[in-house]
């Protein structure tokens, strides 16, 4: 008999695969909990919710031209680099890419990832082609990151997030797994695919967590940002040995869930961000870039 009852509502749609997902009741309970806490702490959680919606608004205003399928190539790096800034896996590894001739085909790559998107049923080869523009190593697993992010917050309705932390079934890691309902679970490897249908899947079940629990506006940025406490928790409970890399030690118990989401992009006050070139030197965004 399992020692906590499990959260699942299974729903069909023949169109996709979807996985069944076995996720906990206490453990999204607990992340719920802490994540009010500690955005209380900072805010409230609405100012975190705003901050999300404005990332989104920015990548928008970027990309756009590229959903509406009117041929356009073009777009600046300044802005390119701006929304680098905000996602925090790309970041640290993006900077040979903000050169010539690799900008120029990564502004094909992300043309051909935004044309069409809004038709998901070829969601996975869409993200799969775009890798493919990438070398297959280690070194640039970021760039399914790139994908997710650009794609989530172009089009946050359709797309959920799919990033690495999220789910990642190669390296069995992610969110899925934290919340897992098995007691065993450390020594299990999930059978779970990483495919459109799998992250769909998992936003549907946390929405209807979070309407189950009051929350009745805004919610799939609530997803995220409970998505982003469950595995910065995770991170903070290994002492920052998983992606050690990308997050040093936190200073306050929220520091790993806005990384994760890319909020720390930007230093309060000086425009000067987290992203830097080849030659070190770290891109500013202009104060009007974050306001228009």
């Amino acid at each position: 008999m399992p020692s906590a009852p499990r959260y699942l509502r299974p729903q069909a749609r023949p169109d996709l695969e979807r996985p069944r997902l076995e996720l906990s009741g206490p453990i999204l309970a607990r992340a719920l909990e802490t994540l009010v806490a500690g955005t209380e702490e900072q805010g409230g959680i609405e100012q975190w919710i705003d901050a999300l919606k404005l990332k989104s608004r920015m990548f928008q205003q970027a990309l756009e031209p590229f959903v509406e399928g009117d041929g356009s190539t073009q777009l600046p790096l300044d802005s390119f680099a701006s929304l680098c800034a905000f996602m925090a896996s790309v970041r640290r590894r993006v900077g040979p890419f903000l050169e010539q001739p690799a900008y120029g085909q990564m502004v094909e790559a992300i043309a051909e990832l935004l044309g069409g998107a809004r038709n998901t049923a070829q969601a996975d080869a869409r993200l799969a082609a775009f890798c493919g523009r990438f070398p297959q190593d280690r070194k640039h697993r970021w760039v399914r990151d790139l994908a997710a992010e650009i794609l989530h917050n172009v089009d946050p309705e359709r797309y959920p997030l799919m990033c690495r932390w999220v789910w990642d079934r190669h390296a069995n890691t992610g969110v899925i797994r934290e919340i897992w309902f098995d007691d065993n679970v450390d020594n299990v490897t999930l059978d779970v695919p990483d495919g459109y249908g799998t992250y769909l899947v998992l936003r549907e079940e946390l929405s209807q967590y979070l309407t189950d629990n009051g929350v009745f506006r805004d919610v799939i940025w609530y997803v995220d940002l409970l998505c982003a406490k469950v595995y910065a928790d995770y991170i903070a409970a290994q002492g920052g040995v998983y992606l050690r890399a990308d997050f040093s030690a936190p200073g306050d118990p929220m520091e790993h869930t806005r990384r994760l989401l890319g909020l720390d992009g930007v230093r309060a006050g000086s425009g000067r961000t987290r992203l830097k070139a080849i030659s070190g030197e770290a891109y500013v965004i202009e104060q009007n870039d974050l306001t228009d």
